[in-house]
C-alpha cells in the first residue's frame, strides 16, 4: 500500500520535474480542456467499472484495483504533461516564476485530483471489505491524510531551495550553481528533515499515544530488555484500524515512535506482539531506516551520471539528429524528452529491483532478529500466518517488498533447521551493500572528474565526426577541411586546426577563408608551439589580396601589429572600416588598441 504509492509519487514527481515547459503548447487550450474533460469522464468509469458489480470480495481485490488505477492515473497525467502541456498553463500561476516548484506542486495536484477519483469510486466497496462506511468527502480526506507525508520532504526542500535563492545574495545563487552546491543542500536539509518527520507523519496520520495498561506496560518491558529507546508507542489507525501491520519510525530516540493498529493488538497473541516487536527492533539495532536514506540519496548520484551519460551518447548518435529531424522538432526538445524517459524507466527499475532488492532482505534480517531474540521461529511464524488469513489470505501474494508471506515463513523454518543460514544471509546482505557502496563512490568520483561541459562537447564530437567522414568521402573538398578547422579552432583545439586548413590548402592553395583563418589562429593561439606571427602575415596578406573582406583585413592589421608594423596596422584597420562601417564598431575598438603604446597580447 504505502509503499507503492510511494513509487506512484516518485514517478509524478520525476515526470513532473524533470519535463521543461514549451513556449507553445501543442494543442489550443480549448481543444486541450476538451480533451481533458473527456479523459477524466472516462478514467472516472474506468474505476467505477473496476470496483463495481461485486468484483471486490476481500483486502487483495481492493488493493489490486487501487494499484491497478494508480498506474492508470500516472499514465493519464503524462498525457497532460507530454501532450495537453499542463505545466505551460501551470507557469502562469502568480508567483510560479519566482518559485517553480508551484509549477510541479500544480501538476501534483492534478495526480491527487485522479486519486480523488479512485478513492471516491473505492469508498462502497472499501465499506464492504473493512466493514465501515464513509462518506466521498470524509474517505477522500483520510486517504489525503495517508499519502500527504510521501511529498512533503520533496515539497518542503523544493520549495525551500526556491525560496532561498530570491534571497538578495550572490553569494548564494553561486554556491547553488556549483557543481556540488545544490546536491550539498538538498542532502544536508534532507538529513535534518528525516530527522524531524516522524514527528509531523504521526499527527497527519492522527495516530495517538497507547493507553496506560497491561498491554504498554508489556510492550515496554519487553523494549527494556531489548535495549531499544524510543519517544513513544502509537496507535496507528492505518484503514480504520483494521490492516494488521506494525512499524517503527525516526532516525534518533527523540523522534522515534513505535506504532501498532488496533487491529494487529486485537487479534495476535502476546507471544506474537512480541515477535513483532522484536521484528521492528531488528530494524533499528540493523540500521536499516539510515540504510534506506542511503539508498534513496543513492539514487539522486546514480541518476545523475547516468543522465550526463545517456545525453552525451545521444548526442554523439547520428540516429539521435535524423529521429530529430524526421519529427521536425529542435535537438533539445528531443533530448529532454527522450531523457526523461530513459530516467524513468531507470527510476522504476531502481527502485523495484534495487531498492527492492534490498527491503525484502532487511525484512528477512528482521524476521531472523525476531526469531533469534525469541529463542525460535515460532513466534513471528505465527503472527505471519495470522496475519496472512485475516487479510484476506494473502499468504501466496508475492510482494516486491517484503517477500511474500509464504516466502518468509519458508526462510524462517529453513534456518530454524540450519542456523548457518542466519550468518549466510547476512553477509549476502553486507556484502550487496558493500558493492552498492563501492558503485555509489565509484559514481561520485566519475561525477568529480567529469568535465563541466561534457554535454556541450558531445554534439561538437558529433560534428567532427561527421566532418572527418566528409573528408574521407570527399577527400579533394576543401569545404570540409575549413569546416573541420574552424570547429577545432572553437574548441582550442589549434594542433589540429592548423593540421586541417593546411591540408584544405594543399587542396586549394588561394582559398581566402582557410589562408585567413590559420593565419588566425597562428596570431591568436595561446600555445607557443602553434603561435607562428611571421607566417600568419604571410598568409594574412594572401587572403587580403584574394578577398579584401573586412574581417579579413582586421587578422591582416593583427598581423602587421604582431610583427612590429603598427602603422601598416592601422591602415589595414581603417581599409576595414571602410569596407563594413555597419560593423565599424568592433574596428574601431581594434583601432584604438593598435594606436595605444602597448603592443597587443
Amino acid at each position: 500500500m504505502i509503499y507503492n504509492n510511494l513509487i506512484y509519487l516518485v514517478v509524478v514527481i520525476f515526470i513532473l520535474s524533470t519535463n521543461s515547459i514549451p513556449d507553445t503548447p501543442l494543442l489550443g487550450a480549448g481543444f486541450a480542456s476538451l480533451f481533458f474533460v473527456l479523459k477524466a469522464a472516462f478514467f472516472f468509469l474506468l474505476v467505477r467499472f473496476s470496483y463495481g458489480k461485486n468484483r471486490i470480495k476481500q483486502a487483495a481485490d481492493y488493493f489490486s484495483a487501487e494499484q491497478r488505477l494508480s498506474i492508470a492515473a500516472i499514465i493519464s497525467l503524462a498525457m497532460d504533461v507530454y501532450f495537453l502541456d499542463c505545466q505551460y498553463y501551470f507557469a502562469m500561476l502568480p508567483g510560479a516564476h519566482s518559485l517553480p516548484v508551484l509549477t510541479s506542486l500544480a501538476g501534483l495536484l492534478l495526480f491527487f485530483f485522479y486519486l480523488c477519483l479512485i478513492w471516491y469510486g473505492a469508498r462502497k466497496s472499501y465499506g464492504q471489505v473493512f466493514g465501515r462506511r464513509h462518506s466521498g468527502f470524509a474517505f477522500i480526506k483520510t486517504n489525503l491524510k495517508n499519502n500527504i507525508p510521501i511529498i512533503l520532504p520533496w515539497l518542503t526542500l523544493s520549495l525551500l531551495a526556491d525560496t532561498i535563492l530570491l534571497l538578495p545574495f550572490p553569494a548564494v545563487k553561486i554556491f547553488f550553481q556549483s557543481t556540488w552546491g545544490e546536491p550539498l543542500f538538498f542532502l544536508i536539509f534532507f538529513i535534518l528533515l528525516s530527522i524531524a518527520f516522524p514527528e509531523i507523519i504521526r499527527r497527519l496520520w492522527g495516530c495517538r499515544s497507547m493507553e496506560q495498561g497491561p498491554v504498554r506496560s508489556h510492550i515496554e518491558d519487553f523494549c527494556s530488555r531489548q535495549g531499544l529507546k524510543y519517544a513513544d508507542i502509537l496507535v496507528w489507525p492505518l484503514f480504520e484500524g483494521l490492516v494488521l501491520t506494525a512499524g517503527v519510525m525516526g532516525l534518533i530516540r527523540r523522534f522515534r515512535y513505535i506504532l501498532f493498529t488496533p487491529a494487529l493488538l486485537r487479534n495476535l497473541t502476546i507471544e506474537e506482539v512480541d515477535a513483532v516487536m522484536a521484528h521492528e527492533i531488528g530494524h533499528v539495532k540493523r540500521y536499516h531506516l539510515q540504510l534506506y536514506m542511503v539508498l534513496l540519496l543513492g539514487f539522486s548520484l546514480i541518476a545523475q551520471l547516468g543522465s550526463y551519460l545517456f545525453m552525451y551518447v545521444l548526442l554523439k548518435s547520428d540516429y539521435f539528429y535524423e529521429i530529430s529531424a524526421f519529427l521536425g522538432k529542435k535537438t533539445d526538445v528531443v533530448l529532454i524528452f527522450v531523457s526523461t524517459f530513459a530516467l524513468l524507466l531507470l527510476l522504476i527499475f531502481y527502485f523495484r529491483f534495487v531498492f527492492g532488492f534490498f527491503m525484502r532482505n532487511f525484512e528477512r534480517q528482521a524476521d531472523l532478529h525476531a526469531m533469534e531474540s525469541m529463542g525460535t521461529s515460532q513466534g513471528i511464524v505465527n503472527a505471519l500466518e495470522k496475519v496472512a488469513w485475516l487479510s484476506g489470505n494473502i499468504r501466496e501474494l508475492p510482494s516486491w517488498h517484503h517477500f511474500g508471506i509464504a516466502q518468509r515463513v519458508t526462510f524462517l523454518d529453513r534456518c530454524e533447521q540450519d542456523r548457518a543460514q542466519i550468518a549466510r544471509h547476512h553477509r549476502k546482505v553486507y556484502g550487496a551493500l558493500l558493492l552498492y557502496f563501492f558503485v555509489l563512490a565509484g559514481t561520485g568520483f566519475t561525477l568529480w572528474k567529469m568535465p563541466d561541459d561534457l554535454l556541450q562537447r558531445a554534439p561538437l564530437d558529433h560534428l567532427t565526426s561527421l566532418y572527418m567522414e566528409k573528408t574521407t568521402e570527399e577527400p579533394n573538398n576543401p569545404l570540409w577541411y575549413q569546416l573541420l578547422g574552424d570547429l577545432q579552432q572553437g574548441r582550442k583545439f589549434y594542433g589540429q586546426a592548423v593540421a586541417s586548413y593546411e591540408k584544405g590548402l594543399r587542396i586549394s592553395p588561394n582559398h581566402p577563408e582557410m589562408l585567413n583563418n590559420l593565419a588566425w589562429v597562428l596570431l591568436t593561439a595561446d600555445d607557443p608551439q602553434i603561435a607562428d606571427p611571421e607566417k600568419a602575415l604571410m598568409l594574412a596578406r594572401e587572403a587580403a589580396a584574394a578577398k579584401p573582406a573586412a574581417y579579413i583585413l582586421d587578422t591582416l592589421a593583427l598581423a602587421y601589429w604582431r610583427n612590429g608594423f603598427p602603422e601598416r596596422a592601422r591602415q589595414a584597420e581603417k581599409q576595414a572600416i571602410a569596407v563594413d562601417p555597419e560593423n565599424s564598431e568592433y574596428y574601431v575598438k581594434q583601432l584604438g588598441k593598435f594606436t595605444s603604446s602597448a603592443q597587443i597580447d
